[in-house]
């Protein structure tokens, strides 16, 4: 089958002056003014439609949609949010709140444009050892691409940590159930839909022998490293005084400066930190949302590209983010790159490059990110009909500067998963008053 998705008012591609042609899963080309160059099956009349790649999210923590502006957490940074929302999340997460909680996530990301996401995945209570099988689960039935993190916590309170013990695993069920989940879902191949990596949650929640036995077994089975790294100068006192180091180079003592990682925030590095990132390959997501309501900080975005560091786009955590809208954070990156740097260093097309082609190469693909031939036919649709788009001249950019936060229509391997702004098999009614339901638990104790 041969769709020839025809005269959008723009497309964010090399080409493509009217439209694509999408073939078995992938763009097979970018047409021009005379129209495909092979008669097609099938015409979608895109003439509504502004198009750009499917976004794709590298950081996220699904579980965390349970405990959006939690009245104890709010107004807070970092470390004094996570030890309010710690004991929370271990007292009440179980299984049948998480799926819904991932369920709400993948969701979300979904509707605002996003079609491959990352979570990093590190809490495990008693009845959620198959916590990755669960998010397995809920990607495919919504069609989505997903890079499965099997996260850990294996230090807690008692132990110099700042994490609940009650979410916490020994090191040995953490290093099996990797084997596991790598040998069940690592698909390395063109077009996967389901790939692992290992995700240590930070310096500050797991050990040393933990960051250093993953590092070796992403090695063995040729997959990709997430943790958290450089988000607060907390991170930074906890580093020092612990491990004697700042934070970056106990990374290289465990192994894990190599072009495998890809870290979680990556604020506070200094000119040196930064080449060295550059040097070792390592990549960076930015979350400038949650970095903006925790008041981590600011990313020193174009200094990392400028050193060679991969930069992509996460929303992160839904309870530090509150949101799981990866488009809205397009624009919170834009924004944020502009009060970093100036008006003409940090563009719009930087912020969608971010969230596409840089968040594609944080994740090791090459097969997604891009609309050119070849690539995976991963494409989000949006429409200019809103009164907030009136007068806008260039559609490409007013996508980020007058806010575009919901897509019309998502396609994902060439199959449509959101049409008319709704994704395709959800009850988005339903979702909200189970979710909502199971959420009241984590009130309960105020």
């Amino acid at each position: 089958m041969r769709t020839w998705i025809r005269d959008p008012i723009a497309v964010l591609a090399n080409g493509g002056k009217r439209g694509l042609v999408v073939e078995d899963g992938k763009i097979a080309e970018l047409v021009e003014q005379n129209g495909p160059t092979v008669p097609c099956d099938d015409i979608f009349d895109a003439r509504r439609h502004v198009i750009i790649p499917g976004l794709i999210n590298t950081h996220h923590h699904f579980f965390q949609t349970l405990t959006r502006a939690h009245p104890r957490a709010i107004n807070k940074e970092l470390f004094p949010w996570l030890k309010q929302l710690y004991p929370i999340w271990g007292a009440h997460l179980d299984r049948e709140c998480f799926r819904l909680a991932v369920r709400v996530a993948l969701t979300e990301l979904l509707i605002s444009g996003c079609s491959t996401a990352a979570d990093h995945l590190f809490v495990f209570p008693d009845d959620l050892a198959d916590a990755v099988d669960i998010e397995a689960e809920e990607a495919s039935r919504l069609g989505m691409r997903m890079t499965l993190t099997r996260g850990a916590i294996n230090l807690g309170f008692a132990n110099g940590g700042i994490a609940d013990e009650r979410l916490m695993q020994d090191y040995d069920t953490i290093l099996t159930d990797c084997e596991r989940v790598l040998g069940k879902y690592h698909d390395r191949r063109e077009g996967a839909f389901l790939r692992v990596a290992l995700a240590p949650c930070a310096p500050f929640n797991v050990t040393r022998r933990l960051m250093s036995d993953t590092a070796a077994l992403a090695e063995k089975h040729d997959c990709r490293l997430h943790t958290h790294l450089g988000e607060t100068h907390d991170e930074d006192a906890y580093c020092l005084h612990h491990f004697g180091c700042r934070p970056l180079d106990y990374l290289e003592q465990v192994g894990w400066l190599n072009e495998r990682v890809w870290l979680a925030h990556g604020i506070h590095f200094d000119d040196a930190e930064i080449a060295r990132l550059g040097k070792h390959g390592v990549g960076v997501c930015h979350c400038p949302t949650s970095n903006m309501v925790l008041s981590s900080g600011l990313c020193r975005t174009k200094d990392l590209e400028a050193a060679g560091v991969t930069v992509g786009l996460g929303v992160d955590g839904s309870a530090s983010n509150d949101s799981s809208n990866l488009m809205e954070s397009v624009r919170h990156a834009f924004l944020l790159g502009r009060l970093a740097y100036d008006a003409s260093a940090v563009t719009h097309l930087d912020a969608l490059r971010w969230a596409t082609e840089g968040s594609a190469a944080c994740l090791g693909r090459d097969d997604i990110g891009r609309i050119e031939p070849g690539r995976q036919a991963d494409l989000a649709f949006f429409t200019l009909d809103e009164l907030r788009f009136s007068g806008a001249g260039d559609p490409i950019a007013a996508l980020v500067l007058c806010g575009a936060h919901r897509a019309d229509r998502v396609m994902i391997a060439g199959q449509w998963r959101v049409t008319d702004g709704v994704p395709v098999g959800i009850d988005l009614a339903r979702l909200r008053y189970e979710h909502g339901r199971a959420a009241a638990a984590f009130l309960a104790d105020l």
